[in-house]
């Protein structure tokens, strides 16, 4: 019977660095082998480190390894370049244990070779086997077979070992081939040991580990905000939920309590009756799609937070640090938090309204039914759930709402100098000839908006040196020796030099913080917000204001004893 052979290929008897067969091979150290002047060649442009390295895992050598001749591998080379090789299969096992030395050995299952998704291992010569783990400090991943050194030899053991990952060479420095082990706070980047003192000399470095560390307490700050928000956004879906009830529920009441009236009158009423229903399930399913397209929207935001929060948790398992660094910038970002249950419900009797104005029209019967018909029509298309819409987090969402305010000279101050199409007023010593008007301040440096606010609108007004304040207030039982604050028909915001207060009917709220140059107002009329900001870079809430607001409001802006001092309503459109 003839004995059967393993036939090995050509590339498994080839060099890596000049890819041809070896010539005179030479095995060094850490197993692999070269040709003999590929490699004396490789280590002579080494010789300036005094160190020497293996071309393909980089471990290094010191001293330089003596290069002898594998007798061996040269024999079979040999033979290669003839034909194939054909070793006999009681052979096999005997030069298992030889190419052992060379990285080579007998062929694993198909399934532990890398594919093209895989890692492969960096030692393996000819096909590569799947790489299991990766090592940081020799940048080199390996097999299970390969990877046995780092359990066994004693310096190895304190190599740190990964996942295996295929951004290895994202470790080593483009500059000086050196692995980045240190980080650059003042440029934001992974050095190596030779750019502290070279290009990132006197910059603030610290070491990777370090830095990570740093990174990684962020990064929980970070989750704690956003599993915060998750929360916020789940307790404001139950809201929405209970709110859907409360509508069906009060519509459903409406309707059944109109229908009984309804039927006891006369035909016409009825005809009435069935278009007043359908009125109401109309209003009905406008608000419930409303508050549902709420809910969709909410139910969205937490979805993404969730996906952001799982990425963040991801990362925060990275074991390579330089990896964790270089991915930390895109998957931290995140817009600012918004206020805690932003969502408010407010208890109202919704269709109760319609009920009593039928009721009344069944009284009056009739001879009335004209006249008090467009009230009830009215009074369906008024009902509002009022839920708040959500405030405004960046400046881009507040100059969505941007109103254009412009100052009225009948009511300025005689003291006070309008300009730039009366948007900027300035406080002078000299009156300005303004005449006479029952709308005109005369106690304090004072001037009110031409327009009414919107129900939901934002604007800027920015300071001159020493402040001012601005206000909301009614205007039509205003006096003119009225003072923004000091009564129940204003909230004004005074900023001065070193302290801010909040102020509405004589009661003073102190706001906590530095000189505000510039101050945004938001006010959301129907929700009965209202709320002052600091802004510069970001949005910094300074006061918000909860009430109920009865009649249309009006911007006010005050100035203090400084002549030539300003304060200017800033376009923003």
């Amino acid at each position: 019977m003839a004995q059967k052979g393993v036939e090995l290929d050509r590339e498994s008897f080839s060099c890596s660095i000049c890819l041809d067969l070896l010539k005179v091979p030479v095995t060094i150290p850490c197993g692999h082998s070269y040709c003999m002047r590929c490699v004396k060649n490789f280590w002579d442009e080494e010789d300036q480190k005094r160190v020497h390295s293996c071309p393909q895992c980089r471990q290094t050598f010191t001293p330089r390894p003596v290069l002898v001749k594998n007798v061996m591998l040269a024999g079979l080379v040999e033979q290669l370049k003839l034909r194939p090789v054909l070793v006999k299969s009681t052979e096999l096992a005997a030069l298992n244990e030889q190419l052992k030395l060379t990285g080579l050995g007998a062929a694993p299952p198909d399934q532990s070779y890398a594919g093209p998704e895989d890692v492969a291992c960096d030692v393996c010569s000819g096909r590569k086997l799947k790489a299991t783990k990766s090592c940081l400090v020799c940048l080199v991943s390996y097999c299970e077979k390969h990877l046995q050194p780092h359990y066994d030899v004693a310096r190895l053991k304190k190599h740190q070992l990964v996942e295996p990952s295929k951004q290895l060479h994202e470790n080593i420095c483009s500059l000086h081939d050196e692995v980045m082990k240190m980080f650059c706070r003042s440029d934001q980047q992974s050095v190596c040991y030779v750019c502290t003192v070279d290009e990132h000399k006197g910059h603030d470095i610290v070491s990777a580990a370090a830095e990570r560390k740093e990174k990684q307490k962020e990064l929980e700050v970070r989750r704690e905000g956003i599993q915060q928000r998750i929360q916020d956004g789940e307790k404001d879906l139950v809201l929405l939920q209970q709110e859907v009830k409360t509508i069906n529920d009060s519509a459903d009441k409406a309707v059944e309590d109109n229908e009984k009236i309804f039927t006891e009158v006369i035909r016409l009423i009825q005809q009435r009756s069935s278009e007043l229903k359908q009125q109401i399930r109309s209003q009905q399913e406008s608000e419930v799609k409303r508050v549902k397209d709420l809910q969709e929207k909410l139910q969205q935001q937490i979805s993404e937070l969730q996906r952001k929060d799982a990425e963040l948790e991801q990362l925060s398992h990275t074991e390579d640090d330089n990896q964790f660094l270089q991915s930390y910038p895109s998957l931290s970002a995140l817009s600012e938090p918004k206020d805690p249950s932003s969502i408010t419900v407010r208890p109202l009797r919704y269709f109760e309204d319609v009920t009593a104005a039928v009721s009344e029209l069944g009284e009056k019967l009739q001879d009335v039914l004209r006249d008090k018909w467009t009230n009830i029509s009215l009074r369906v298309t008024e009902v509002d759930v009022l839920l708040s819409e959500p405030e405004p987090r960046t400046r881009n969402d507040f100059l969505k709402y941007s109103q254009e305010i412009t100052l009225d000279p009948n009511t300025a101050h005689k003291n006070l100098f309008l300009s730039e199409v009366n948007r900027k007023v300035t406080l002078v010593r000299k009156q300005c000839g303004y005449p006479d008007h029952p709308e005109r301040f005369c106690v304090r440096y004072q001037i009110m908006s031409q327009q009414i606010l919107s129900k939901r609108c934002y604007w800027e007004v920015e300071w001159g040196q020493w402040g001012g304040c601005v206000a909301v207030a009614y205007k039509d039982d205003y006096k003119t020796n009225m003072v923004f604050g000091y009564n129940d028909k204003s909230w004004a915001l005074f900023c001065h030099q070193s302290n801010n207060q909040l102020l509405h009917n004589k009661i003073e709220t102190p706001i906590p913080g530095s000189k505000v140059t510039r101050v945004g107002v938001y006010l959301d009329q129907p929700a009965g917000s209202l709320s002052f900001y600091s802004v510069s870079e970001t949005m910094t809430l300074l006061h918000r204001v909860q009430t109920t607001f009865t009649k249309p409001l009006y911007a006010g802006i005050r100035l203090y004893l400084m002549f030539g001092d300003t304060a200017e309503i800033c376009k923003l459109t």
